[in-house]
């Protein structure tokens, strides 16, 4: 079975590519730290966020990218907004 790094080697990442799957997966990381540090359960956030707690555990997988309305759906319950913010820039 090849590693992730292998096959992230043979998909030929342009840096823009990579730079987009780091920012999802911050975005994710942390979705699933704010979840927890309110002591809720995906199906609780589902609750409160209205929408089905399948979608909260696709989200939480990386399943798909995640859609802005869906992260507007979960976050502003949670008293959270997206911003827009530059990225480091590498030397």
């Amino acid at each position: 079975m090849a590693t992730w790094k292998e096959v992230r080697n043979e998909l030929n990442l342009k840096e823009e590519d990579e730079n987009i799957i780091e920012l999802e997966k911050e975005l994710i990381r942390a979705m699933v730290k704010i979840r927890e540090e309110e002591g809720l359960s995906q199906a609780q956030l589902a609750e409160k966020c209205h929408v089905k707690q399948p979608v909260i555990a696709r989200m939480e997988k990386a399943v798909h990218s995640p859609q802005i309305d869906s992260l507007l759906k979960i976050l502003t319950p949670l008293g959270y907004k997206l911003q827009i913010v530059p990225m480091e820039r590498k030397a």
